[in-house]
């Protein structure tokens, strides 16, 4: 393995464990195919862009960065995507408490409150990309923020806390062109502990 080879992640559940708020069809689909894609696709740009580097091809080194933001910010996105969602059987949905559940009341009034502007943004969004629950390091505040396509939520500046993708292959076998209850939904599987983890680590 070279130094900039990447791995798809195992998934931390079966196809089948989201149902029936994401179906298994949908799960395997969306691990299998897309998120290998951009781990095959980033690796293959990363090998071409050590080479323009080695022969010192600045054009080349250039025209390879759309590539490997697209599909570098697809295997970041969906590495916490996976880790973002659990089972109801395995801790999945509820709200979160601690410290997390203060500062959501302390920045946003209240839960019902986020989660009200969380669904809207992510609603909102134009074509494709992702709804996100950050951190921001500099006002030490919770934000809620959008993200086209596949662009990371640290092209905003923020940590991530929390994200929702709402590329149409994340729920159109199942929703159809209803992304409102796709997203309403996936708060039943939302894992507030695995949320709480990369708050209590974004703070240090």
């Amino acid at each position: 393995m070279t130094d900039f080879s990447y791995e798809l992640p195992d998934l931390p559940y079966d196809f089948s464990a989201l149902e029936p708020v994401i179906s298994r069809e949908i799960m395997e689909l969306h691990y299998s195919k897309h998120h290998k894609g951009y781990v095959t696709n980033l690796n293959a740009a990363l090998e071409k862009y050590h080479k323009a580097e080695d022969n010192e091809d600045l054009p080349a080194m250039i025209s390879l960065q759309q590539a490997i933001r697209f599909n570098g910010g697809g295997h970041i996105n969906h590495s916490i995507f996976w880790t973002n969602l659990a089972p109801k059987s395995k801790g999945g949905g509820g709200r979160p408490s601690g410290e997390l559940a203060k500062k959501i009341d302390q920045d946003f009034g209240s839960f019902e409150k986020f989660m009200e502007q969380f669904n809207a943004a992510t609603v909102a969004i134009q074509g494709s990309g992702w709804g996100w629950l950050g951190f921001c390091p500099i006002s030490k505040s919770l934000m809620i923020e959008t993200c086209s396509n596949q662009d990371p939520l640290s092209t905003k500046g923020l940590i991530p806390l929390l994200g929702v993708d709402v590329w149409e292959h994340a729920y159109y076998l199942q929703y159809k062109n209803v992304r409102g209850d796709y997203v309403k939904n996936i708060w039943n599987i939302v894992n507030w502990s695995n949320i709480t983890e990369r708050f209590a680590n974004a703070k240090k």
